[in-house]
């Protein structure tokens, strides 16, 4: 089979096909996830409020959706505590916890390249050759 053949299969392949790790990006990078993920990881069980203060520019809306998605991936679990008031809790899942060293990663990375990344950034506006729009 050609170099060419091999590029076309690739191409048409289901994106899961093309790129193995599409799908996990897709649930644990979309918005907010992230966030939510640290914080549970980071301070144990918390209550819907106390996410929202650790996460201040979430939405409530936006924060139910996503602890929604989250429970339903697997990776928060949701406490219903039937007593007056009703007391709901989130915690991160095993499932959850298990990304923990990818996160750990991920930090590691940040840590030791955001400054190399704000530099190709700054390098990038300034450079007069490059196109600007209209």
């Amino acid at each position: 089979m050609s170099g060419d053949a091999t590029w076309t299969a690739t191409v048409s392949a289901e994106p899961e096909q093309a790129c193995p790790i599409a799908p996990v990006v897709d649930i644990v990078f979309s918005r907010w996830t992230t966030p939510i993920l640290w914080s549970l990881n980071e301070y144990g069980r918390q209550r819907f409020v106390e996410l929202q203060r650790r996460i201040a520019t979430i939405t409530p809306k936006v924060l139910t959706q996503r602890l929604r998605q989250l429970e339903r991936d697997g990776l928060v679990v949701r406490t219903y505590h039937p007593e007056v008031p009703p007391r709901v809790e989130y915690e991160i899942s095993e499932l959850g916890r298990s990304l923990a060293p990818l996160f750990a990663t991920l930090a590691d990375w940040a840590g030791a390249n955001m400054s190399k990344v704000e530099e190709a950034r700054a390098g990038y506006d300034a450079d007069d050759r490059r196109p600007r729009p209209a």
